[in-house]
């Protein structure tokens, strides 16, 4: 084995797993990327370069953590299976800039990660192929905990990918669409073939760049509230949005008062909630909290 071959390629992939007797665990979601060039348009639309954090969540045997290695100034990689944390401090340690941590990101206090492995960096992305059973609860613990992140670049499942980055009218666009562009622009970078990850997934892939922003694009009084009512609005979807809201905060009353607010709201009662923008939902949130609808 060659020891300048990356660890992405099939061969050095294939080598390491037998090396070290790895077996694949199915309730992890273990597929592992032997395609050098997805992993340069991964690293490349994070924009990273030596001043900057990178966060990996997932890393596998280390082949995207190597290629982060190359390019970021500080790269912490955050791995769940015990398993694989000897395998990651072999292979990464020509990279004295690494740090392999054994946790679930789930758990982790990221404030704390971010002031104790990130300190004095201007920017920090979160760069990782994520494990698509946990693919949501892991980017809407990074968007709504407000890190100093600039960027999110993931592979993903390419149905999800294609929900998050969804514009309203769609089958795609939903409660995730809004929640994401609350707190990010979505963009896709790329789609992914089975083809070239060890296992094979039984799912088509897509990498997608989440920017951060600095302020939500709507103004809104309470957020808890505001993802409250767009839930409630898709509780059902063929179902109208005067419907849904009826059902979960005016289930006792008739429909004329919900129909008032509605109007008051600029907002046709007929309408489904995948047809209503961002703007109309945080009108719509502050409308109901006024007339003390929680």
């Amino acid at each position: 084995m060659s020891g300048t071959e990356n660890i992405s390629s099939p061969t050095r992939t294939k080598a390491i797993i037998q090396r070290y007797g790895f077996s694949f665990k199915k309730s992890l979601g273990q597929n592992f990327l032997i395609d050098q060039n997805i992993l340069d348009k991964i690293v490349d639309a994070a924009g990273l370069d030596s001043t900057a954090g990178a966060l990996e969540i997932g890393p596998g045997i280390g082949a995207l953590t190597e290629r982060l290695a190359m390019t970021a100034g500080a790269v912490t990689a955050v791995e769940i299976d015990r398993r694989l944390i000897p395998i990651l401090r072999d292979v990464l340690s020509p990279y004295p800039h690494v740090k392999v941590r054994n946790d679930d990101v789930l758990k982790v206090n990221l404030q704390e990660l971010f002031a104790e492995d990130f300190a004095g960096r201007d920017r920090v992305s979160v760069v990782a192929n994520l494990p698509y059973y946990v693919t949501t609860p892991i980017l809407m613990k990074l968007l709504e905990e407000k890190l100093p992140l600039d960027n999110i670049v993931v592979m993903i499942q390419k149905e999800v990918a294609e929900r998050m980055a969804a514009s309203p009218g769609g089958k795609e666009y939903g409660s995730l669409s809004i929640a994401v562009q609350y707190y990010s622009e979505p963009e896709l970078v790329c789609i992914v073939p089975r083809t070239v990850f060890i296992p094979q997934p039984n799912v088509e892939s897509a990498v997608i760049r989440l920017k951060v922003r600095e302020r939500p694009p709507v103004e809104v009084a309470d957020e808890k509230h505001f993802f409250g009512v767009i839930q409630a609005s898709f509780t059902q979807r063929r179902k109208t949005i005067a419907n849904n809201l009826k059902a979960r905060f005016f289930p006792e009353e008739g429909r004329e008062r919900l129909e008032a607010l509605l109007a008051e709201a600029g907002i046709e009662p007929s309408r489904r909630g995948e047809t209503l923008s961002i703007e109309e939902y945080a009108r719509l949130s502050a409308v109901l909290l006024a007339a003390g609808i929680e």
